[in-house]
């Protein structure tokens, strides 16, 4: 199988000069494969190895023992140092693996896709409609292990050549690769010698003669000791021949000769025909691997078997997979962080349930690279993110390891790039989609995507190629009830990619667009002849209009290149308004494009007839044009991404998460009416693929985005957002946009856009690690301070305090309130109020366990802080200890304005001690004690204490003050209010009871007819949220 192409796809064997050498013993293997250069190690496998469904090991009874076709000792030590070579270049991971630490890692686990075996007359049959084109391998044919791959046919002959056939992202590379392995570390022992080569290195060798043995040395320098004894080997040698569809084979005697010579030099391609041919080293065995559309290349009659790389059929492999691989060790991205285990085992289960569920996923998953992506993304949710990766670049480095270097058909002069092409079609499918709110394509949508524009027979072969290779990778058949017989992107987010990977590339054209671009051609290829003939009109005619006419046609039709890239040319010295141009260089003695007689004699004629000549019209009219478009496109992304029917919606990364691990909760009713396509990400993906990372990739790909286009294209958004991006977003609105600008990882055009951003208000968003890095990542830099940051009800941890640290000390208010933060997130609390550049000047932390501990912290970076004038501890947990520890400590802070202690189950002793420590206080004005276990006498000492007239603090410890209503009545009451689903709902409604009881008797010792009514009312406030907790109110 393929999580994405391992292997490099050129020189396969190129630097083998050095033996391995083992690693220290004290590294564990499955954190180091690569071992550095230092003594000797075994040739066995250095630890268990977990596989599953398929080993070779079974045939080794047949082929017996290791070391017989090579006894000497040069030759022994030759084939050990190439095992040891080998398998150190075949275990080097792509970057996009590595990334990910051992937990994506090859050799950690390994799950071998379903491969069943096909007939030549399965294969000459017509190609199916492009509904069954999608239809899994049928039911009841038993798969084909690989320990049977070279066992005889049916009819009990050997079979020699094995081609394994497969469409893109079905795990060709990965199982060759596995196999090489194999044969390196002895699992492998049917063969004593295997020789890989890629085909892709083998075609960029051209038409140069070179024999076998010249390609083996080259590539593989140890084997020069034992290329001898090659033809002895028979059937233990083993060729590994991959993407043969890089090749243009020609098996016919005219095209390619005969030769059995491994020493004769001959073109690469005609080697390998004539090892197929199995004309030279007749006895050998060899596997070829290919795509489909050339499996013809090779005649049936020198193949033994075939074999379709049917990826995972069965939804088990696909639990299987996930499970081994989410439960593997994670690295934590070099943080010292990793994912528990009780959080790997939920992300399982659920995936499994979704699997199990028959749901979209499970289609998607029939090809093993989805489930390399599903892993990548879930990785990139829920663990630690490496600095610079995106969710874009997770998407482009998913399509570079499956198309990186295929070209849609090798004998195609154009030697079109295959991801271009996907671009192109499946890029236009998908925009339409997204531009008519529909995920679900009926046949005729994708066949008239695929087959606009096709006029040539050379056009018709490359989409025939396209279909068969390519097609399934990017739909899939929709298994929704009532859906049958359309399709589906294979992933959701792959719509939204390749829709916004269709408008950067600059492949939509609006019909003016088209229509003033081939007209601006067809004036320029007219202009110049006709210009010539009215020229010499004119010489006869007094028709001196005309010529200028045409010729101002002629020369403005021609497309200048850009200014920034265009040499400056001289000023002209001479009196005309019009400057010289900048298309040619000015011929000598000629100061002005006007003066030009020698090169243009028709535009000076004489001095009479030209006064002025506006350049550049027919090119200024285009480039507005695509101007316009441009700023189309942005209008459409902004619009898109602050759609008001979204506001409500979860994020983007929720969603994400949502579409892979599925909802939890009742589905929704088939008779129900859809709900409204979401497109979020089409705008998020459109800024990410302007990164300069993704264009490089792009590049790579085939699909490159100019860099002009790519400026231009950014101002056109950022005049958008710089007018839509002011207004008040509603939390999961604003993190999708801050997300936005996190894709387009452009720091100084962040900085612009938000630069009005003065309130951070993400209440209510689960903040993930990832979250986290976004925001700290976009906002982090800037140098504005923000009026508000609201982080409440958003699950915080200590580690994403830490992540937001640079944003927080922006802050002037700071809410954390509702995050279940303990006594250990008040060290990072404690850091950030000793910071010299921290501006917080409220702090609000109720609603978290605290503890008297935590306070104790707190109180450390209080001593040294400046700032903070108000301090919430509402609900925290503080208890006596913690109330006596703010008594004795409060002298240390003498800013501080404000103190909210209430409801932390303090009894009278503490909070009269805290009471009058505050009463003492320089710049305490209010300390709040109310719903503390404070009995009737302590309320009435602290309401004593607090309406005392030599100043100091108030302390507010009920609704009331005496006889009136006291001015902090609606405060207590909103903060009941907002807290009554998440507060013990008995012990509110006894405090709120006593406070009903205050009122009453306030009320009764009062003649007041206006007291009375503002009491009156405050009663009826309590009672409304006693009725509300389940009480009578009475």
């Amino acid at each position: 199988m393929r999580w994405g192409h391992h292997l490099p796809r050129a020189s396969w064997g190129s630097g083998f000069g050095r033996a391995l050498q083992p690693p220290d013993e004290r590294i564990p293997f499955l954190i180091h494969w690569s071992w550095p250069l230092q003594g000797e190690r075994p040739l066995g496998p250095p630890r268990a190895f977990i596989r599953h469904h398929g080993n070779l090991a079974d045939s080794a009874s047949r082929f017996g023992r290791h070391g017989q076709l090579f006894p000497s000792a040069s030759a022994t030590e030759a084939i050990q140092r190439y095992r040891w070579n080998l398998a150190e270049w075949f275990s080097r991971l792509p970057r996009e693996e590595r990334q990910f630490g051992p937990t994506f890692a090859l050799d950690t686990v390994h799950v071998d896709p379903v491969i069943r075996e096909s007939t030549p007359d399965e294969l000459l049959r017509p190609p199916a409609e492009l509904a069954l084109e999608h239809q899994p391998p049928q039911a009841g044919l038993p798969p084909l292990a690989l320990s049977q791959l070279f066992n005889p046919d049916a009819s009990g002959r050997r079979v020699q050549t094995v081609v394994l056939y497969g469409t893109v992202g079905t795990g060709k590379s990965t199982l060759v690769r596995k196999m090489v392995l194999d044969w390196c570390y002895g699992r492998l022992p049917a063969f004593e010698l295997l020789i890989p080569f890629s085909c892709e290195d083998l075609s960029s060798l051209g038409p140069a003669p070179v024999s076998l043995c010249q390609l083996v040395a080259q590539r593989y320098m140890p084997l020069k000791k034992v290329l001898p004894l090659m033809a002895a080997a028979g059937s233990h040698l083993l060729f590994v021949l991959h993407g043969l569809e890089r090749l243009n084979l020609d098996f016919r005697l005219a095209g390619t000769g005969l030769c059995s010579d491994p020493e004769q030099p001959e073109e690469p391609a005609a080697i390998i025909v004539n090892l197929l041919r199995k004309y030279m080293l007749p006895e050998a065995s060899i596997l070829v691997t290919t795509r489909p559309s050339a499996i013809g290349r090779i005649p049936s009659k020198y193949v033994g078997r075939y074999g379709e790389i049917c990826g995972f059929s069965d939804t088990n492999l696909q639990k299987l997979y996930f499970q081994l691989r989410l439960n593997q060790p994670d690295c934590g991205c070099g943080s010292g962080v990793s994912a528990a285990p009780a959080q790997r085992d939920n992300l399982v289960q659920m995936l499994s349930r979704n699997l199990e569920g028959h749901h979209q996923i499970a289609a998607a998953c029939f090809l093993p690279s989805y489930c390399w992506l599903v892993c990548a993304t879930l990785h990139f949710l829920h663990a630690p993110t490496p600095a610079g990766q995106t969710l874009t670049s997770i998407y482009t480095s998913f399509l570079r390891l499956n198309f990186s270097g295929e070209t849609l058909d090798s004998t195609d002069a154009s030697n079109l790039s295959l991801m271009a092409y996907a671009a192109r079609t499946m890029g236009k499918l998908a925009y339409e989609g997204v531009s008519s709110r529909k995920t679900y394509f009926s046949e005729e949508d994708v066949c008239g995507c695929l087959e606009a524009g096709i006029k040539t027979e050379e056009e018709f072969q490359l989409l025939h190629i396209f279909r068969r290779d390519a097609l399934r990778f990017f739909l899939a058949p929709c298994v929704e009830p009532g859906r049958a017989g359309t399709f589906v992107f294979t992933v959701p987010a792959m719509q939204e990619y390749l829709a916004a990977l269709y408008i950067v590339l600059g492949l939509r054209k609006t019909t003016l667009q088209k229509v003033g671009k081939e007209v601006a051609e067809l004036v320029g290829r007219v202009g110049e002849d006709v210009s010539l003939v009215l020229g010499i009109m004119a010489k006869l005619l007094p028709l001196r209009a005309l010529p200028l006419l045409f010729n101002l046609i002629k020369v403005t039709s021609l497309t200048p290149p850009p200014a920034s890239s265009l040499p400056s040319t001289p000023s002209c010295p001479c009196s005309h308004r019009v400057p010289c141009s900048p298309l040619a260089p000015l011929p000598a003695g000629n100061c002005c494009f006007l003066h030009r007689r020698q090169a243009c004699p028709l535009l000076c004629r004489s001095r009479n007839s030209i006064v002025s000549v506006p350049p550049e019209v027919v090119p200024r009219v285009f480039g507005r044009m695509v101007g316009k478009s441009r700023e189309a496109v942005a209008q459409a992304m902004v619009l898109e991404m602050f759609r008001e029917e979204d506001y409500y919606n979860d994020d983007v990364l929720d969603q994400m998460g949502a579409s892979i691990l599925g909802v939890e909760g009742p589905r929704r009713h088939p008779d129900e009416p859809p709900e409204d396509e979401v497109f979020e990400l089409f705008p998020i993906f459109m800024g990410g693929l302007l990164s300069a990372h993704n264009r490089a990739v792009l590049a790579q790909l085939g699909c490159p985005i100019k860099n002009l286009d790519a400026l231009e294209n950014a101002q056109a958004i950022k005049k958008k957002l710089g007018k839509l991006g002011r207004q008040v977003l509603p939390p999961s609105e604003l993190l999708d946009h801050l997300f936005f600008h996190y894709e387009f990882q452009n720091q100084r055009f962040s900085a612009e856009v938000l630069s009005s951003l003065r309130q951070l208000n993400l209440a209510g968003v689960r903040m993930t690690p990832v979250k986290c890095t976004v925001v700290a990542s976009v906002l982090g830099s800037g140098r504005h301070a923000l009026d508000e940051v609201n982080l409440a009800s958003c699950q915080l941890d200590p580690a994403g305090l830490r992540t937001l640290m640079p944003v927080l000390l922006r802050a002037r208010k700071l809410g954390l309130q509702l995050n279940s933060l303990g006594p250990e997130a008040c060290k990072d609390l404690r850091d950030l109020l000793l910071h010299d550049q921290c501006q917080i000047t409220t702090l609000r932390l109720s609603n978290n366990p605290l503890m008297a501990a935590g306070v104790a912290l707190l109180m450390e970076g209080l001593a040294g802080n400046t700032s903070v004038t108000h301090l919430s501890l509402l609900h925290t947990g503080l208890g006596d200890e913690g109330l006596e520890l703010l008594a004795a400590q409060l002298d240390r802070n003498r800013q501080l304005q404000e103190l909210n202690v209430a409801y932390n189950g303090a009894g009278d002793t503490a909070a009269l001690a805290l009471a009058r420590a505050a009463r003492e206080h320089p710049s305490l004005e209010l300390l709040h004690l109310y719903f503390n276990e404070l009995s009737s006498e302590g309320r009435q000492v602290l309401r004593d204490l607090g309406g005392a007239a030599e100043g100091g603090a108030r302390v507010v410890v009920s609704l009331t003050e005496g006889t009136a209503v006291s001015e902090y009545w609606s405060v207590i009451l909103s903060e009941v209010q907002r807290n009554l689903n998440s507060w013990d709902r008995a012990r509110v409604q006894r405090h709120l009871e006593l406070l009903l009881r205050d009122l009453e008797d306030s009320r009764g010792a009062t003649l007041n007819p206006w007291r009375k009514a503002q009491l009156l009312r405050v009663e009826g406030e309590v009672r409304g949220l006693l009725e509300q907790l389940g009480g009578s109110g009475s």
